[in-house]
């Protein structure tokens, strides 16, 4: 059985993943467009070595920073991995909710030879990238690339517009009220500067390495501004956490619109209260592999 833990930036998306291929012998794949690049790791929150607990993760770490890696590669290299270990439970989890939806539905992408761009010559950069945002909101492409939105938005889904399940899957989504999540990712973005945020991207930056995954990931991208001297420490720490919160906004939209998810309101004082309602929720529904 495949169990999906969807849900915003620092609401314990991670935890519940160990603690359900604990409960359940499973393995953990990645769903996170970030985390699958290697060193970008305070950035993104990825998950520590310690923290796996001995449990097969796959998918972090797959990349360099300065390659390309897309929604087409991670649909090839999930669908391997779920055929692969389709005999074990499997815990896909991250906050990239195209992805996940590009791996786990009949989503299929067009050819380019299906391209009509004069249908949007009268449309601005912002209203393209409006658009963009309500079927992408993980996008990386920038307003001013206006040939990189035309293109994103001629890539469609066809079969049923991607809407057909083809796993066995059931959509966890852990939550907060939006002030306790919102000061969450506040205190975050501190913790990840105290970490070293600033060294970690430092190193990057000093390689001349601007690519995609550096020039578009938040926290990433804000402490270039500094670096270039655009703006100060505190105006690109302040950057983030705005950015940070927005997107945890627009992850809820998607997540809500594109995925049969089932929300559990966070219980921080006693993470296994969730633990259990989320477990007692998936035994009710669907037996699980007992291994």
């Amino acid at each position: 059985m495949i169990i999906v833990v969807v849900g915003p930036t620092g609401v314990g998306k991670t935890k519940m993943s160990i603690e359900l291929a604990k409960k359940y012998n499973g393995i953990v794949i990645n769903g996170d467009s970030m985390q699958v690049y290697r060193h970008l790791n305070i950035g993104t929150a990825k998950i520590l070595e310690d923290e796996k607990e001995g449990i097969p993760h796959f998918l972090f770490d797959i990349v360099d920073p300065d390659e390309m890696y897309t929604v087409y590669d991670y649909q090839k290299d999930l669908r391997n991995l779920l055929k692969t270990y389709a005999n074990r439970n499997i815990i896909i989890v991250g906050g990239t909710g195209l992805y996940i939806k590009a791996g786990l539905f009949n989503y299929e992408f067009a050819s380019e030879d299906m391209n009509d761009d004069e249908k949007y010559n009268d449309l601005s950069n912002e209203e393209l990238m409006n658009m963009v945002l309500k079927i992408d909101p993980d996008t990386k492409i920038h307003q001013n690339n206006r040939r990189r939105l035309i293109r994103r938005l001629n890539q469609t889904t066809v079969g049923n517009n991607g809407n057909e399940l083809l796993y066995d899957a059931v959509f966890i989504g852990v939550t907060t009220d939006r002030e306790n999540l919102y000061n969450r990712i506040n205190k975050r973005v501190d913790i990840m500067i105290e970490d070293g945020l600033v060294d970690e991207v430092k190193k990057f930056y000093d390689q001349g390495i601007r690519s995609k995954a550096i020039m578009t990931g938040i926290g990433y991208k804000e402490l270039y501004d500094y670096f270039d001297g655009n703006i100060s420490l505190d105006e690109a720490i302040d950057l983030i956490k705005k950015r940070t919160r927005k997107y945890a906004k627009r992850q809820y939209t998607w997540f809500n619109h594109q995925l049969p998810v089932k929300w559990f309101n966070v219980d921080f004082d006693d993470f296994s209260n969730t633990v259990r309602e989320v477990c007692d929720y998936i035994d009710a529904k669907d037996k699980p592999f007992v291994n």
